[in-house]
């Protein structure tokens, strides 16, 4: 059966590209406060920037706030991503941005909302009640998930740095971390995933605002796929993410970039230029490795 990320692997392939054109549809930036408007911004975004996108990532929550209409436009959006995608002849993945997490209960409730009503491929949950309150998002193994691991925002380090000790005794570690030796919750974190990925289901969201963490993840999951969030407006820089990140293959991350592209004079030649200067950076790595 085709997973999640095999299904994005070609897409990667089809595209040539680890971008993924974030969906936010800030008030600040519609014509009106309305869910109609946020729905012509983002159909607006998705016709200018599909043929370059490895995948497109919504944020729920600027649909949320206009309440049931918004939670209908967002169902738009994903219909016409769809939509696009037949026309190029190329499925693009949908990765919501919800941050779920929840008892086993609830985040059953969630698992059908994202999956079944909206339609998305994959989604960011936070995995902080264990696994159990994934594993209703896992039982779809044709779906994915982006677990919260270390995140780009200047605050992540309040909880996701904090060292932990004994925990990698639970997990098989990896080289480069000692077992028993204290490790920041994030390194545990992406033990976990690792562990836990055996439907080939899991990727990790791991900020490209934090260099070093990126390559502390990367040795802790070397197979995973990671959701970079930060370049550009947040003050990541692409190429040094991209190094450190990258697997050996020159796949395994997603690089979301959204006010970078919506707020652009042209957001059409900035997708197509970003994609263009990815690949450049995975070319130059592959003539280095070889």
């Amino acid at each position: 059966m085709e997973t999640f990320f095999s299904f994005l692997e070609k897409r990667v392939d089809d595209c040539s590209s680890l971008l993924c054109v974030g969906l936010d549809p800030h008030v600040s930036e519609l014509t009106s406060p309305t869910a109609a408007s946020a729905l012509d911004f983002c159909l607006t975004l998705i016709k200018a920037t599909a043929p370059y996108a490895a995948a497109f990532k919504p944020n729920a929550a600027f649909f949320e706030v206009f309440g049931a209409e918004g939670w209908t436009a967002l169902k738009q959006v994903i219909e016409a991503i769809d939509e696009e995608s037949k026309r190029l002849g190329s499925m693009i993945p949908v990765v919501l941005d919800a941050k779920r997490g929840d008892i086993a209960s609830t985040a059953e409730a969630y698992a059908k909302s994202v999956f079944e009503t909206l339609g998305a491929h994959c989604v960011t949950l936070s995995p902080y009640l264990g696994k159990d309150s994934i594993d209703p998002f896992l039982n779809y193994p044709e779906r994915g998930v982006f677990l919260l691991c270390k995140t780009s925002n200047a605050g992540s380090g309040d909880l996701q740095d904090i060292s932990v000790v004994g925990a990698d005794l639970r997990v098989r570690p990896n080289a480069g971390d000692h077992t028993g030796s204290p490790l920041p919750l994030y390194v545990h974190v992406a033990h976990l995933a690792q562990s836990w990925n055996t439907n080939s289901n899991i990727g990790l969201v791991v900020g490209a605002t934090h260099v070093d963490a990126l390559k502390r993840v990367r040795v802790a999951a070397p197979d995973l796929w990671f959701l970079a969030p930060g370049v550009g407006a947040q003050g990541g820089e692409l190429e040094i993410a991209m190094k450190s990140g990258l697997r050996k293959d020159g796949k395994g991350m997603l690089i979301p970039i959204s006010r970078g592209i919506s707020r652009a004079k042209n957001p059409k030649l900035t997708a197509a230029e970003t994609r263009d200067e990815m690949a450049y950076i995975r070319n130059r790595m592959r003539e280095h490795n070889d």
